[in-house]
């Protein structure tokens, strides 16, 4: 029998950890075509959700799949992320939590097929939008894309501002 991965168990803890120290519990996701996340908001084939209960409903962190409903641009989502698509889950507001290794995707980046609708979104943002910008309007719906904030994606070594560092677990 082949044993469970300890991946999403870890991933229930750390949301119980951040949720009982009322910190906001962030996934950062790596997206491919198994991944269910409004287009709109996926930066290099990533984005970070606020899986907070204020963020969420029907929130679900089974062994295999995290399903909740979100609002992003206040149009309600169903949002699907395969466990093993997990890159992160930190709190928002310090940075602690847990970094995971992900296989790259079989086909590499181009997984993360857009319809042509979705990339002409993408395309009409204007230039000066950053993610930073794109957070501001997803955090607004519950959903925050954190390029900016502390987590596991950028850049930021834990050496300024008392944030925490995140461990790679195998």
């Amino acid at each position: 029998m082949q044993e469970t991965s300890t991946k999403p168990y870890l991933l229930r803890a750390l949301y119980e950890w951040c949720t009982d120290n009322g910190y906001t519990p962030h996934i950062a996701v790596r997206v491919d075509n198994h991944t269910r996340v409004p287009r709109q908001f996926v930066r290099d084939n990533e984005i970070v959700l606020n899986i907070s209960f204020q963020a969420t409903s029907q929130l679900q962190m089974g062994n295999e799949l995290i399903e909740f409903n979100a609002r992003f641009s206040g149009k309600s989502h169903k949002i699907e992320v395969p466990v093993a698509n997990v890159l992160a889950i930190y709190a928002r507001e310090n940075g602690q939590g847990m970094a995971f290794p992900v296989d790259a995707p079989a086909g590499g980046a181009g997984d993360a097929v857009l319809s042509s609708e979705e990339e002409d979104v993408l395309d009409e943002l204007p230039a000066s939008e950053d993610a930073q910008g794109a957070g501001a309007t997803a955090r607004d719906a519950g959903v925050a894309e954190a390029r900016e904030e502390p987590g596991p994606h950028n850049g930021d070594d834990g050496a300024k501002g008392g944030r925490g560092h995140l461990k790679v677990v195998k």
